[in-house]
């Protein structure tokens, strides 16, 4: 990871990368449905549900983040859930236009940092979410796009990501936090004892990966919100391992949802199935769709299909 802001990506013009960014249009009414077992109430996926991901800048080397590759990759995934059907997702780098915005169930960012406030006119582009989040859009972050710098916080720690997904990756430039950043040989990523959705059909894997930790959760002894739940903890560091949170969820008092997630690092971890399930698992919940009991199903990827600059 990096600790300060990046230029933006430039444009390519490679043919796959035209075919994974180019968008839909048309929206068709939502219906809804009740989960009996949990009492959430999720969106049927009947073809109305749009997937907004949004690639913010990075400027990490091939192989690292690969931000561009990771949003057509799930894009890709998403639209090719084996039990699942009906799910849209456009891929934008830079802001999305209102069409767009108004077409999305939620909206998941990756870059090297939350791209909202990267991107030019940040001011703007919170206005913008805050407009979809009050509206009950979900929003799911990807490893460093969970990543404020001290600039977006105020002095207590404040921002609206923390209302929105229940939590954040505080750069060491925050004066009220810090969290960490550091790549281990082999982490094992727990799933949480709670019957939530996103935990449905993955289990323990171990991986070398970057999973941040001590993440900011609010100023309540830095304890996750009443309304959040842990998904998946690790015990980190090894020298002095405590249990720490690596990914997590909210439902909002909006009525929308918030999943945070701080891996991969390495683009070639997203082979990795369970990894790759809790993922899928959390941007289909923030969604409003029932996740399948045994989570979302999905053929391994083929890397090399979505254009990173390395693998």
């Amino acid at each position: 990871m990096t600790n300060q802001p990046n230029r933006p990506a430039s444009e390519s013009t490679h043919a796959s990368r035209r075919k994974f960014i180019k968008t839909t249009s048309g929206l068709v009414a939502a219906g809804a449905a009740v989960s009996p077992t949990h009492g959430w109430s999720d969106e049927s996926a009947d073809g109305s549900t749009r997937v907004l991901i949004v690639v913010g800048p990075s400027s990490h080397p091939p192989g690292t983040h690969e931000v561009a590759a990771g949003g057509r990759l799930m894009k890709h995934a998403l639209e090719q859930i084996e039990n699942l059907s009906g799910i849209q997702a456009d891929v934008v780098e830079g802001w999305p236009e209102r069409s767009l915005r108004d077409a999305a169930s939620t909206v998941v960012f990756i870059g090297d940092l939350f791209p909202p406030n990267r991107l030019p006119n940040p001011q703007q582009n919170l206005a913008d979410l805050d407009e979809m989040m009050q509206r009950g859009v979900g929003i799911a972050c990807i490893h460093y796009a969970t990543g404020l710098l001290g600039d977006d916080v105020t002095p207590d720690g404040d921002h609206p990501l923390l209302k929105w997904m229940g939590g954040y990756f505080a750069n060491r430039s925050c004066p009220h936090h810090e969290s960490f950043a550091r790549v281990f040989p082999k982490a094992t990523i727990t799933p949480a004892e709670t019957d939530h959705p996103v935990t449905r059909g993955w289990k323990e894997f171990t991986l070398r990966d970057e999973p941040y930790f001590n993440n900011y959760f609010g100023a309540e002894g830095n304890q996750v919100a009443a309304k959040a739940t842990i998904l998946a903890t690790s015990m980190l560091p090894p020298e002095a391992p405590k249990r720490e949170t690596v990914a997590w969820g909210i439902e909002r008092e909006d009525t929308g949802r918030g999943f945070g997630v701080v891996m991969p690092h390495y683009y070639k971890n997203w082979r990795d199935e369970d990894l790759r399930r809790l993922i899928l698992n959390g941007i289909v919940w923030s969604a409003k769709i029932e996740v399948p009991a045994n989570g979302v199903k999905t053929k391994s990827p083929n890397l090399a299909d979505f254009d990173p600059k390395s693998i």
